[in-house]
């Protein structure tokens, strides 16, 4: 049986998320707050177009519960961290819309000092359980912020990540395109060398391809754009649009390549680069859920991703409190395609 990741834009039958608890990612009390009301705020935005599901660790029922509100669906299990993207199942169809739940080999983006992993690594079996879908196991180390599929054929992927030592030592680029294609359903993959200067730091993922370019449609990708010099991301975002102009996606379409120009921040109190991007963003039923930044840009980025889904309500939330833990939207909301009977 050959199963298919449908892309993001397919119909949802909803989108998982995992509730902030205490732990490295937020280590005061004010950074867990901060963390939980914009995961807050992004499920609430999602829940107006789609159910929601927010798995919480033991004992968090009534803190998410009084910031969800009563429309959020509640699940308690163990866990690490909150980037339901990454520990979460990649859901595929078969040519009948039967669902079935990919389980990734999750190690902590690549066994980090600081990540914890031991609740987490088991949370997309559970999700698969919940939903009653077979498991398919795959032994790739990998995250859902790892890959970006256009629901025809074509995956992009990250050097920096699947080809990364601390996440799969010894597999060559030619195995993992393999055991990609094999679970997702692809035949090609764009590979780009490397993620975004800030996702390098303390909490960064190494690369993931979320934040740099995403398909918003068949043959057409967006692609993070710096264009202030004075930032490191200038030369690599040059250097994606490079690479996905020369590409051809798995019909051999040339894509169309729409830039999305970065936020106009470029660094945070700390002096570090930031990685703020409107790539992470999420596309729900009716609907692209678009990270904010208190910033001259989003309402350009807003107007662009407009003229890209003009049958979808495009809607902002501030992210920079998901960015401080190292992600974005994208990294913390997980879609369940509709199959067939849903």
């Amino acid at each position: 049986m050959t199963f298919s990741m449908p892309p993001e834009w397919a119909p949802h039958e909803r989108t998982w998320m995992a509730w902030p608890g205490p732990n490295p990612t937020f280590a005061t009390d004010a950074e867990l707050a901060e963390a939980r009301a914009a995961w807050a705020a992004v499920a609430r935005a999602v829940r107006r177009f789609e159910p929601v599901t927010m798995v919480h660790g033991p004992g968090q029922g009534d803190t998410a519960r009084a910031l969800l509100g009563p429309d959020i669906d509640l699940v308690e299990r163990d866990l690490d961290d909150a980037w339901m993207r990454d520990i979460g199942p990649t859901f595929v169809t078969d040519a009948e819309g039967r669902l079935a739940a990919v389980d990734w080999v999750f190690n902590g983006w690549g066994a980090q000092e600081w990540a914890r992993w031991e609740h987490d690594a088991k949370i997309a079996r559970q999700i698969a359980g919940l939903t009653g879908v077979p498991v398919l196991s795959s032994p790739l180390v990998n995250e859902g912020g790892a890959i970006h599929v256009d629901g025809e054929g074509t995956v992009l992927l990250t050097e920096t990540v699947q080809l990364g030592a601390a996440r799969n030592p010894g597999w060559s680029k030619e195995a993992v395109e393999k055991e990609i294609h094999a679970k997702l359903g692809t035949t090609k993959a764009i590979w780009l060398p490397h993620g975004l200067t800030g996702d390098y730091g303390t909490y960064g993922t190494q690369g993931h391809v979320d934040i740099v370019a995403a398909f918003a449609g068949p043959g057409r990708v967006v692609v993070h754009t710096q264009q202030n010099p004075d930032h490191p991301d200038h030369a690599r975002s040059q250097t994606y649009l490079e690479i996905l102009r020369s590409a051809t996606d798995a019909r051999g379409r040339h894509l169309e390549v729409v830039e999305i120009p970065a936020p106009t921040a470029l660094r945070d109190e700390n002096g570090d680069w930031l990685d703020y991007s409107y790539i992470n963003h999420y596309v729900c039923n009716g609907a692209v859920i678009l990270c904010a930044f208190d910033d001259p840009h989003d309402d350009l980025a807003a107007a662009a991703f407009r003229r890209l889904y003009p049958d979808r309500t495009v809607t902002l939330v501030d992210a920079r409190a998901i960015f401080a833990g190292g992600g974005g939207i994208h990294c913390i909301t997980q879609q369940q395609p509709k199959s067939a009977g849903q």
